[in-house]
């Protein structure tokens, strides 16, 4: 069987959707490859033979009329990555304002005199010409190049439609001022709407080729603009690790760049530092702010024993961390590369907007050439077949039909990262939409997943702190989960626990030892039968595990401890159901427990004492009875229901099966952020089909105007421009979502 892998190369020279759709075709055409081309990410994902080179996938590119390169390895130390990431964009973007600018002054003398009659002097057609050359040439140059090259390679985009109907424009005019009667001194020129039926010899355009190539820079400059906005989140997080960090070496500390730190290595991380890198804390007692990575605003304790994340800020304490992961199997490594995955895909919305966008241009060149014949043969003389024609090439570019995805899935997934929300791919927003029902896992999704000491109850005269200082010292000596949550809770309510001696655990029963001079048993009845101590009586509570205590011979009382429900968790499941979801509590445990965890969090549909393997089958068994299901867990006997339902949500704070399993991972282990990861998956969707009914809209609503010559070239060149702005502002109105 032949191997496959994954190859990313950054695709320069693409201006338009059809670029991208042009490449992409020639890249699937190559024997086993699978190519993706974004035109917003300028990238290409393409799955092909280990046999298939990298450099014949490099080639096909340039042969198709683009340039194509390996993203650039990052250094060991990321900073000067990360300055060379952040100048070269703007760059790019400055050149892109200074050609604008400049267009912008020469043109505006040139619209002006075109427009009002009255500005219009002896031989001001003349300095219109002087003006208007320099915007046409040096400032059309980029779309001008592009045509070429397209034209060599046998193809037309976006960047053919703009330098046709600009170079038309200028060559009618250089016609009429050189060979007609325009050139006349004394010449005045009217501006109309609409196509003009002057005298052909006599009608110039050159505030149509100036005005066009003008409103075409300033789209271009918005548009990168923008897109450098929606990139934003990604970069934010990209760049959000240290850049160097203090290296236990020897017992002494040594500043190294993080790109040399490696697993197993000490380092410290002072008050307001960043930490390095994914580890666990080995001395010191801080807080620790993870707002950037995982949306929380809170920071979180920590002390020795506990895993912090690189990239968080260290609030307080000294910290001494042992790194666990390191460069590219960190949490904030993986965290970017599932935004930057979701970024480069494609939904299938997008798919259909491509396929229009590959064909559109050659269509479109096709009608300009019929309305050319139409209105010439109506007898409307050549003006205003010519005015009409390059209204149609140039209103119709489909500019924004290529924007309308990629901007709003990167502005969306972007977002999502900042609120600890990870979308893995633009597939998973159509599931969104059509989710009715949310299984809930109880163990650490809905509920804490730990123990905790619940309630007292003791017997006659006995004291309740005394009672927990006798049964939390000798828990203490445990290792089991019910005795761990006894010993730490009892500690919390009444201080510090004395010391055991003659401590035993009986296998199945509970534990015995003496405290304070008083022999102490505690477990189930039977182990206190077996003393010869009658137990005291159990409450009637299904939904915790009772302790029975006795010592020196006489039973004293019972603790409870349960599995805690977390505090938002009746506050996250109001909010699902605020989304028409219906919840079901889906676990492992009895049904008595699990019924009373659903009653406090205000789930009515509870599946209980499910084995792991038959959660798929529930799941399964939901949507034969017609049901969407997304599966919220985050162990790793959730990973199979994750993967085979309709959504799957992995919390952030479980295991690495149930991440890569789930659609979507919620950073942060607050179930309510499911509702938000919903809520701002159907906001992305609908403002990509906002976009794409709008880009639609707008090419099939003007291209009749234009060719009925109800258009002005002029003003289809400003309104092609601003429709791509349009599309991109409309996406970056995610950036606000909350």
């Amino acid at each position: 069987m032949t191997s496959s892998t994954t190859t990313e190369l950054l695709v320069g020279g693409m201006t338009c959707a059809s670029c991208a759709a042009r490449v992409e075709k020639k890249l699937n055409r190559m024997d086993g490859v699978t190519a993706t081309v974004n035109y917003a990410t300028e990238k290409a994902r393409i799955e092909h033979p280990a046999e298939v080179p990298v450099a014949d996938l490099i080639a096909t590119v340039v042969r198709t009329g683009y340039t194509a390169e390996l993203p650039p390895q990052p250094e060991p130390e990321p900073a000067p990555e990360s300055d060379t990431r952040e100048h070269a964009a703007p760059d790019e973007t400055a050149a892109l304002r200074q050609r604008l600018v400049v267009s912008a002054l020469l043109s505006a003398p040139v619209i002006l005199l075109a427009m009002v009659p009255a500005l219009q002097f002896d031989n001001w057609q003349w300095l219109s010409l002087t003006l208007a050359s320099p915007v046409v040439v040096w400032g059309g140059l980029p779309f001008h190049r592009a045509a070429w090259t397209n034209l060599r390679h046998g193809a037309a985009t976006m960047d053919t439609l703009v330098s046709v109907g600009t170079i038309a424009a200028y060559g009618w005019s250089l016609w009429a001022l050189f060979l007609g009667d325009a050139g006349m001194p004394g010449m005045r020129h009217g501006f109309d709407l609409t196509v003009s039926r002057a005298d052909a010899a006599s009608t110039i355009y050159l505030e149509v080729a100036a005005g066009v190539t003008v409103f075409i820079l300033l789209g271009r400059w918005l548009e990168a603009r923008a897109k450098r906005k929606a990139g934003a989140a990604l970069r934010a997080l990209m760049e959000l690790g240290a850049k160097d960090v203090a290296v236990l070496r020897a017992g002494r500390e040594a500043r190294v760049p993080v790109g040399e730190l490696r697993v197993g290595d000490r380092f410290v991380v002072r008050p307001g530092e960043k930490i390095a890198t994914d580890g666990t804390v080995t001395e010191g007692v801080s807080a620790v702010d993870a707002s950037m990575l995982t949306g929380e605003s809170v920071p979180v304790d920590v002390t020795a024993g506990d895993a912090v994340t690189g990239g968080c800020v260290n609030t307080s304490g000294r910290l001494v961390v042992e790194a666990a992961h390191v460069g590219a199997d960190t949490r904030l490594a993986r965290m970017a590369g599932l935004v930057e995955d979701a970024q480069n895909g494609k939904a299938e919305v997008q798919r259909l907007a491509d396929r229009v966008a590959a064909v559109f241009v050659p269509v479109v060149m096709a009608i300009a050439l019929a309305t050319l014949g139409f209105w010439l043969a109506t007898g409307a003389g050549p003006t205003a077949a010519f005015t009409a024609a390059v209204a149609v090439l140039i209103i119709a570019c489909p500019c924004a039909l290529g924007l309308a995805t990629p901007t709003a899935l990167m502005v969306g997934t972007g977002r999502g990262a900042q609120l600890g929300i990870l979308i893995k791919g633009p597939e998973v927003l159509e599931s969104t939409r059509r989710v009715d029902t949310v299984v809930l896992d109880k163990t650490g999704t809905v509920t804490t997943g730990r123990m905790e000491l619940r309630k007292v109850y003791v017997d006659g005269d006995t004291d309740e702190a005394g009672l927990l200082r006798l049964v939390g010292a000798l828990e203490h000596a445990s290792e089991h989960p019910v005795a761990r949550a006894i010993a730490a809770g009892a500690a919390y309510r009444v201080g510090p626990l004395p010391e055991v001696s003659g401590f035993e655990n009986v296998p199945g029963l509970g534990v015995r030892g003496t405290v304070d001079g008083h022999h102490v048993l505690a477990g189930r009845p039977a182990l206190l039968e077996a003393a010869g101590i009658v137990p005291p009586p159990l409450p009637d509570d299904h939904a915790s595990t009772a302790v029975a205590i006795a010592w020196d011979g006489t039973a004293r009382g019972v603790v409870t401890v349960a599995d805690a429900v977390k505090d938002t968790s009746a506050e996250a499941v109001a909010r699902l159901r605020a989304l028409d979801l219906t919840p079901v509590l889906l676990t492992g445990d009895n049904r008595a427990v699990a019924e009373a965890v659903a009653a406090e969090v205000g789930i009515d549909e509870v599946i209980a004492e499910v084995l792991p393997q038959e959660k798929v089958e529930v799941v399964q068994r939901l949507r034969a009875e017609g049901r969407t299901v997304a599966m919220v867990g985050d162990g790793v006997n959730d990973a199979a229901a994750l993967a085979v339902a309709d959504l799957g949500l992995a919390m952030g704070t479980g295991t690495d099966a149930a991440i890569e399993a789930g659609d979507l991972t919620l950073v942060r282990g607050d179930l309510r952020v499911a509702a938000d990861a919903i809520r701002l998956s159907r906001r992305t969707l609908a403002t990509i089909k906002g976009n794409l009914f709008w880009a639609f809209g707008y090419n099939v609503a003007a291209l009749p105007l234009a060719a009925a010559g109800l258009l002005n070239p002029m003003i289809a060149g400003l309104a092609m421009a601003f429709s791509s702005v349009f599309v991109v502002s409309n996406s970056l109105r995610l950036r606000a979502f909350t």
